[in-house]
């Protein structure tokens, strides 16, 4: 009694929960080698390997399609993984600013509708016309911005119901 198991019993552990029995006879190394041998699955059931992902944060805010929805609570809640050669294909600059946020609202129904979840890169400058998050005080919204001669960007919803407004880039009054 309270000596060793014997070799037998060792051998039925390792057989019924897949432990190492180096690791049940003198509790050194990894008592299940194989599963952390093992790499992650995708859906299908395929190996994928971790590093081969960017984990991005998914935080519980709305920008507004619509209007504007106030930010008030900006821990993530968790993190997305999105393939690295995927995400350096369409961003050009470090993955650092990368967030996950929903759509809430109809302004953009169509193009992006409420409950969508999306993917935004954080920058503090119009690259081109397209789809951006506007932070505008506490509030933010999605909408198709276009940019138009004299410092001026045109704010468009996909939805008529909301008028379009424009943003003087050199006025000091808008944030």
């Amino acid at each position: 009694e309270g000596g060793l198991p014997k070799a037998e019993t060792l051998k039925r552990i390792k057989e019924l929960k897949g432990c190492s029995i180096d690791w049940l006879l003198t509790g050194e190394g990894e008592p299940f080698p194989e599963q952390s041998a093992q790499a992650a699955r995708d859906t299908l059931g395929n190996p994928v390997n971790a590093d081969d992902f960017v984990y991005v944060p998914r935080y519980a805010i709305e920008a507004a399609a619509g209007h504007g929805s106030l930010v008030t609570n900006e821990t993530p809640m968790f993190t997305m993984a999105f393939r690295k050669d995927w995400i350096n294909s369409i961003i050009s600059q470090e993955v650092s600013g990368l967030s996950v946020i929903s759509v809430k609202g109809d302004s953009m129904e169509g193009v992006l509708n409420d409950g969508d979840t999306i993917l935004v890169q954080k920058m503090n400058y119009i690259r081109r016309d397209g789809l951006y998050v506007l932070r505008i005080n506490d509030n933010l919204l999605v909408k198709r911005l276009q940019l138009m001669p004299g410092n001026v960007v045109n704010v468009i919803s996909a939805n008529d119901a909301y008028p379009s407004f424009e943003i003087r880039l050199d006025s000091e009054s808008d944030d």
